[in-house]
């Protein structure tokens, strides 16, 4: 019997990306590959890369450069980068980091056991040149769910094989992917939409992600239904923009209807969105989010700034205080609702005066998380040839500057906290460093989270209800006070 093949796939980036990995475990899975979670123990290690800045760019390199030490030490044969770095650069990664065996787009996903094979074998597969993947799909929404012939991570097209080995997602429909867990995290995400249509003059994204298009809500909810049975507790709805869900499917309101009978999926306790836009943001949206069981009411915002001329050369929307009067709508609906926001500081053009917007807007928000970042040009956007860019040095006093006052102010919201109650999904209990679970207003990786103030009779995966009783930064610590009662 000849021996089996071992692949380990290396995630990085963003929830989106953890997703596009477990198709791929699912497509390798159904096509007798044996999965490992160290990559030193597999035939082929598999990074799944990140193209977003160039801090994700550094972070992708290193982990090929590192996986490929394991090939003079370890089992490892071969190293391949997917994702979206070796999507966006293509040959010119290829060419950059001979190191890689591989460099594979997402055209090469629905092949990706042979692609593997061919690699592992000694043979070569070009890399492939990249391409402004907008223009595979039709220009208006309503005519790209059956265009044909596009790769579309999360959106299989392909017929699925008979007789899928335990633990692989079933396909419910035409772009259902096949998917396999690399994880018992009793947490979860789930393609709700790919690409994007707006045009941020910063962003890159839309041209190696392609346009948007959504996912049928008979697809969402089977893999939100075969999640639950494989112990997931809370679904994550993520994309580009969830925000614009279903205006393919020619109802743009489509996600408030969606999200409450997601919420009646059995097993599952909470159903959160993430990315959303706030110029799209619909008082419709705005109720079932704060006031539909089981949805947490937690608004993960891309604000981006407050200043409106920053704004407008970003081609964005909005100003400091019609932002605020977003939050005040919200809080006014839910008033222990979680809100967090990504900005951008040294953007070209900043002045002072923006700077001092962005920080009114940043104290009276009373946002839970904040991520700063600043400005760099990015490959093929409109940025690039923007005039008036700041020097470095201006760009970094101003990202410490933000970045302190930010860390400052979430702190603060963690203390306006204390007192409340809570539900807390318990995620881990170690011996060593206890129990931790995160509340409604809390998302995986990116936000705070919760920590217990005993462990004695918690379980990963139990929804619990805990008391507020101090805080650390950001993360809050609580008391539990008993399993919630069933919903």
């Amino acid at each position: 019997m000849p021996e089996r093949r071992t692949v380990a796939l290396v995630t990085l980036g963003c929830a989106r990306n953890e997703v596009d990995s477990e198709e791929l475990a699912g497509r390798l899975a159904a096509d007798g590959w044996d999965l490992v979670e160290d990559a030193a123990a597999a035939d082929v290690a598999v990074v799944n890369t990140c193209g977003f800045v160039e801090a994700a760019k550094k972070d992708s390199v290193d982990a090929l450069l590192e996986a490929n030490d394991l090939k003079d030490h370890g089992k490892t044969q071969a190293v391949v980068a997917v994702g979206c770095m070796a999507e966006r650069y293509g040959k010119d990664l290829a060419e950059a980091l001979p190191e890689a065996d591989g460099i594979l787009g997402f055209d090469d996903y629905a092949d990706i056991s042979d692609r593997l094979q061919t690699i592992l074998n000694g043979g070569i597969h070009a890399s492939h040149t990249p391409r402004d993947r907008r223009k595979l799909l039709p220009i208006s929404p309503a005519e790209r769910q059956d265009a044909p012939g596009v790769a579309l991570p999360g959106h299989a097209q392909d017929t699925p094989p008979e007789d899928l080995p335990e633990g692989i997602a079933p396909v419910s429909g035409p772009r259902a992917p096949l998917r396999r867990r690399l994880g018992n995290s009793p947490v979860a995400s789930v393609k709700l939409a790919s690409g994007c249509d707006r045009r941020c003059s910063f962003c890159a994204i839309p041209s190696f992600r392609g346009s948007f298009i959504s996912r049928r809500p008979s697809d969402v909810l089977g893999e939100t239904r075969w999640l639950a049975g494989q112990g997931v507790k809370e679904v994550m709805l993520v994309s580009e923009n969830n925000t614009s869900y279903g205006k393919d499917l020619g109802d743009i309101r489509l996600l408030e209807t969606l999200l409450p009978e997601l919420a009646e999926v059995e097993g599952i306790e909470r159903i959160r969105v993430s990315y959303l836009q706030p110029a799209e943001m619909r008082p419709g949206l705005i109720d079932v989010l704060t006031s539909t069981p089981k949805v947490a009411p937690y608004f993960d915002l891309s604000f981006q700034h407050s200043a409106p001329g920053v704004l407008r050369a970003m081609r964005r929307f909005g100003d400091t205080d019609r932002f605020l009067e977003l939050l005040g709508t919200i809080r006014g609906k839910a008033p222990q609702a979680g809100a967090r926001s990504n900005f951008i500081v040294g953007f070209p053009g900043e002045s002072e005066s923006d700077l001092a917007e962005l920080e009114r807007f940043l104290t009276g928000a009373r946002l839970d998380a904040i991520g700063v970042f600043g400005y760099s040009d990015e490959d093929g956007t409109e940025a690039v040839g923007y005039e008036n860019k700041l020097d470095a040095e201006v760009i970094a006093e101003r990202l410490e500057h933000i970045s302190r006052l930010a860390e400052e102010l979430t702190a603060q919201r963690a203390e306006e906290r204390l007192g409340e109650t809570l539900s807390v999904l318990v995620e881990s209990v170690d011996g060593e460093d206890g129990a931790v679970g995160r509340a409604a207003h809390q998302a995986p990786e990116t936000d705070g989270q919760v920590v217990f103030t005993a462990s004695e009779g918690l379980v990963p995966g139990r929804m619990v209800v805990a008391k507020v009783v101090g805080t650390e930064g950001v993360d809050l610590v609580a008391e539990c006070l008993g399993e919630e009662a069933a919903r």
